[in-house]
């Protein structure tokens, strides 16, 4: 009998072997796009996997992540499903992208979705969430935190911002 990770369908909708869709990137390969990245976040809510969204956050936030807030309700909600409705990449150096969606839940309140425009960035073959809940302790003219050398007012400064207003 086949085992049940080659056979069980992506949490993030994709129709996929979760082996094929985003176990890849939850065992340790990059996603190759911000969209890929944000399914692959979905699927370790689902998943119970905190420590990839961890690791998958912008590393100049990580420290300000809450772990065991993650965890509980990673763990204790249903989660009900994803629908992505655009992914924008943006170019640039390093690139940036946008990737709007809906993820939908159950939880002890009863049954929630939520709409949002996050913001992504790519350093070298990796891309990361820039999480808008943890703060950049960046001024406008110092060096962006996400390691790109270009000041924090022309790189994820701009993103971020676009990104909460959406």
């Amino acid at each position: 009998m086949p085992s049940t990770e080659f056979t069980t369908s992506c949490p993030c909708g994709s129709g996929d072997p979760l082996s094929e869709c985003c176990g890849r990137y939850h065992a340790g390969s990059p996603a190759p796009s911000a969209e890929c990245l944000m399914r692959s976040r979905y699927s370790a809510y689902v998943l119970g996997q905190v420590d990839y969204l961890l690791a998958t956050t912008l590393p100049a936030q990580q420290a300000g992540l809450d772990r065991e807030a993650i965890r509980a309700w990673s763990l204790q909600s249903t989660w009900l499903g994803l629908e992505v409705e655009s992914a924008e990449v943006l170019g640039g150096q390093p690139e940036h992208a946008f990737v709007t969606f809906t993820a939908r839940w159950h939880d002890e309140a009863g049954e929630h979705s939520h709409r949002e425009c996050s913001a992504f960035v790519q350093r070298g073959k990796q891309w990361f969430f820039i999480d808008p809940t943890v703060g950049l302790t960046a001024g406008r003219n110092e060096p962006c935190p996400c390691g790109s050398g270009q000041k924090f007012k022309k790189c994820c400064s701009t993103f971020l911002n676009r990104a909460v207003a959406s």
